[in-house]
């Protein structure tokens, strides 16, 4: 059996969230030599990398644990494939795998040294959360409450709307499932039918008041419950051994 079909089954249910055997059986042989009929597969491989099989689709568990399959194929109708190169296509099966927009790089920059002290490794714990949330359902209040859970402070206005530039531009340049792997700005630049995120004043925690910091109330996170990066899992199959990790570091 050749590993690699189950690899790219693996890599393009992690980029796409869905994907038809057809569309893999394409992909699959257009970057490789030597080209097949039929995909060949473990199914206990896929399970182990939250691939499950529905009909004739490749879909990651948690649409399927959601129910929300019929919505992901609807989103998706009449867009275009972001198929990357072998080799950064590959890179997809690694189910934390993240693509360091220059976006990233600039959000990531920006909390580091401005309001982490130059720790570079917990500005990345937060960036990777951030973009989790900006890819799997994004939300402000979801965005705001991850900084709140780790005490870190803005110094003025200015700074919540540098932040608020940055999370908008790291949206609009993050590859989403229902755009079949496209960020909103190409998708956008491809059909003309945006669904870039603009701007908002409305920051949670500030309503004209004098504060200048968003706040929230937040709770102990349990390890059933939904993760807080936005991805859909339970804490305990996402985020839960990054934050440990990032415990024991700080």
């Amino acid at each position: 059996m050749s590993v690699i079909q189950e690899d790219y089954i693996i890599a393009l249910t992690h980029l796409y969230g869905l994907v038809h055997k057809d569309k893999v059986l394409e992909i699959y042989n257009q970057q490789n030599r030597k080209n097949v009929d039929t995909l060949r597969f473990r199914k206990y491989v896929l399970e182990d990398e939250f691939v499950d099989i529905y009909g004739d689709y490749f879909v990651h568990e948690t649409i399927l644990e959601y129910d929300d399959f019929e919505y992901q194929l609807k989103a998706r109708k009449g867009k275009p494939f972001y198929v990357p190169k072998k080799e950064e296509l590959l890179k997809y099966r690694d189910e934390y795998y993240i693509e360091e927009t220059p976006q990233y790089i600039k959000l990531l920059e920006f909390l580091a040294h401005s309001l982490l002290n130059g720790d570079i490794k917990k500005a990345t714990f937060v960036s990777e959360d951030i973009q989790g949330i900006c890819q799997y359902g994004f939300s402000i209040e979801t965005i705001f409450e991850n900084i709140n859970r780790r005490d870190i402070q803005f110094k003025d206005m200015e700074q919540v709307d540098e932040f608020m530039l940055l999370i908008q531009e790291l949206h609009n340049n993050t590859r989403l499932w229902e755009n079949n792997g496209h960020t909103p700005q190409v998708l956008f630049d491809l059909m003309d039918r945006p669904n870039l995120l603009p701007l908002s004043k409305s920051i949670p925690g500030h309503h004209n008041s004098d504060k200048t910091t968003p706040t929230s109330k937040t709770r102990k996170i349990g390890r059933n419950d939904t993760c807080h990066c936005g991805s859909g899992k339970k804490y305990k199959y996402c985020c839960l051994e990054k934050d440990e990790r990032e415990k024991t570091i700080h």
